[in-house]
């Protein structure tokens, strides 16, 4: 019997990794934003992107059957440290911090549009306050607008960063 892995992280480099398709038209898992630390291409329609610890990305699921959408997801994640807590998530390996997850394309493009404002701002949604993803989680999910994230808030957030040790 084969000896048990001492760790259940499958890179050994502390990365997450997730597992990108694009059968278009029938199963699309996309990166909407994030900064990838690294790319191994399995073939022309599979890779595998690495994240490193802490960072934040935005990743969409599409699939569609005979009679349409199947099924339309996205989730803001951030990749966790080696021995942090984190929670599985289908393509995402081991699994990461969950800022936001929706379903159902009503949701997701609401979600959607909340990354476009970030953007429109000039910023990069990876750098967003994570509180903001999980304010904008809540909303939606509440049926409610999210509040805008300003230029403000991210000076804010900022701040805090520099004085957390």
């Amino acid at each position: 019997m084969p000896a048990a892995p001492s760790s259940p992280w499958p890179n050994p480099d502390g990365l997450t990794e997730v597992d990108l398709v694009w059968y278009e038209g029938q199963l699309e898992h996309w990166l909407r934003f994030g900064r990838a630390a690294g790319e191994r291409i399995l073939d022309r329609r599979r890779r595998t992107l690495s994240f490193a610890p802490g960072a934040v990305f935005g990743f969409a699921r599409w699939a569609a059957n005979d009679y349409g959408t199947a099924y339309s997801k996205i989730a803001i994640l951030r990749a966790v440290t080696p021995g942090e807590a984190y929670v599985t998530s289908p393509q995402v390996r081991p699994g990461a911090e969950i800022l936001l997850s929706l379903s159902s394309w009503r949701r997701v493009r609401q979600a959607l549009q909340a990354i476009d404002a970030v953007e429109a701002l000039g910023l990069n949604p990876a750098d967003a306050a994570p509180e903001h993803w999980r304010h904008v989680h809540n909303r939606i999910i509440a049926g409610f607008a999210p509040r805008p994230y300003t230029a403000a808030r991210h000076h804010a957030w900022r701040l805090r960063q520099a004085v957390q040790p």
